[in-house]
């Protein structure tokens, strides 16, 4: 079991079985920028990627309709418990993505998507690497929302989207603007490159993600709002 370090989950230690990403900075900068949106009673909320589900819970504390959606079984057992644990109400989804949630519409969507750049080319499909693996340039996945958020989006709803700039910030917005959403860097933090990075630092070096030497990555957490 894994507790958060940070104020995600006012009520207490989350259950977090081994192999399900655990609550880390990116959780905590994404968490921030949640607390900063309005959300009216009710308001329908989806978490892609929801792990333990830390950010699921934050929103179903303020009142809203939860959705959660992981693509491992673990997390979504573990997120299901987690809400009985809290008594909250999160509806909790296996599947890839978006694709769970196709034909619905929200008013806000959360994620926190894997985004480490990897020397194999294609997301892994098992294992606990598949919690931040995400290809060549660590897009692999990061596209694939910005090319199906607008889609779930309620006219004026919001994606919040976190990842490191690591695998480019400007592609991102740039990809949420051609579904037609208004976008902007809401947060930016540095912090050291964790264990992974870390032990990929010189292949990263070598295909011009970070400078040599580097031992930090910047967050980002983007914000995108499909207009009314």
């Amino acid at each position: 079991m894994t507790t958060l370090s940070r104020d995600t989950d006012e009520g207490g230690p989350l259950v977090m079985p081994p192999g399900v990403y655990p609550p880390q900075e990116d959780t905590f900068l994404l968490a921030e920028a949640l607390d900063r949106e309005q959300l009216r009673p009710g308001a329908a909320v989806l978490d892609v990627g929801t792990g333990g589900g830390a950010l699921a819970l934050a929103a179903a504390r303020r009142g809203a309709r939860v959705t959660a959606v992981d693509t491992a079984w673990r997390a979504v057992l573990a997120t299901r418990l987690n809400a009985a644990l809290a008594r909250l109400d999160v509806e909790v989804l296996h599947g890839d993505l978006l694709t769970p949630a196709a034909g619905r519409r929200f008013d806000l969507i959360v994620t926190n998507p894997p985004y480490v750049p990897a020397p194999v080319g294609h997301p892994p499909r098992g294992g606990p690497a598949r919690a931040w693996d995400a290809g060549r340039d660590g897009r692999a996945l990061v596209d694939r929302i910005c090319a199906g958020a607008a889609d779930l989006l309620r006219p004026g709803g919001t994606l919040l989207l976190v990842h490191s700039a690591v695998c480019g910030v400007r592609p991102t917005l740039e990809r949420l603007a051609l579904g037609g959403l208004e976008t902007a860097v809401t947060d930016r933090r540095w912090i050291p490159l964790g264990p992974v990075m870390r032990s990929r630092a010189k292949w990263l070096e070598d295909q011009g993600l970070i400078a040599p030497g580097q031992d930090k990555e910047e967050l980002v957490i983007i914000r995108a709002r499909r207009p009314q």
